[in-house]
């Protein structure tokens, strides 16, 4: 019987200890949870950031590209005869049409990071007014939209990035 109470008296003595060194453990653990912690928040952090960096790129290449098939149309349908049928005012000019493409613009775009090139490049085969007058119905009108895209996150590259399209129409009148 002394002998089973002395092993019980040793054995509660083993649990104390252990006790002792699970919460010594415990305390020791909690510095390297929250540097874990830290360490994972820094990279969920910086993954969410470029993601929507890279949307808000994407958004804008969105922009560009539709911008320059809308600005074409526009200035198909405003071609130099369309203010003797009463369907416009005036005929675009390439001022009014980077106007136009300007008042497009949404937010997240900045109007003055756009650049517009209009051109009507004489087609072969096509009318022979189209070499004296640049937008006569028949003619062809090519508008260039380029947008100089800045990331607006820290982490991301500063140096902007030009995304640019392209469209081409036949004037209709």
């Amino acid at each position: 019987m002394i002998r089973n109470a002395r092993s019980r008296n040793a054995a509660a003595r083993g649990n104390d200890k252990c006790r002792g060194l699970s919460s010594l453990r415990a305390k020791n653990e909690r510095g390297s949870t929250l540097l874990e912690f830290a360490l994972v928040f820094i990279l969920l952090m910086t993954m969410l950031l470029g993601i929507a960096g890279f949307g808000h790129a994407l958004y804008a290449y969105h922009f560009v590209s539709n911008v320059a098939r809308d600005a074409t149309r526009w200035a198909s349908v405003n071609g130099s005869t369309c203010a003797g049928d009463s369907s416009c005012a005036a005929p675009a000019s390439p001022s009014d049409i980077d106007a136009f493409v300007k008042n497009l613009a949404p937010p997240g775009i900045t109007p003055a990071n756009i650049t517009t090139t209009v051109t009507y490049p004489v087609v072969a085969g096509g009318p022979a007014i189209c070499a004296t007058t640049d937008n006569a119905p028949g003619c062809t009108v090519d508008v260039q939209v380029s947008y100089q895209f800045n990331f607006i996150f820290p982490l991301l590259p500063t140096s902007p990035i030009t995304m640019s399209s392209s469209s081409e129409m036949v004037i209709e009148h």
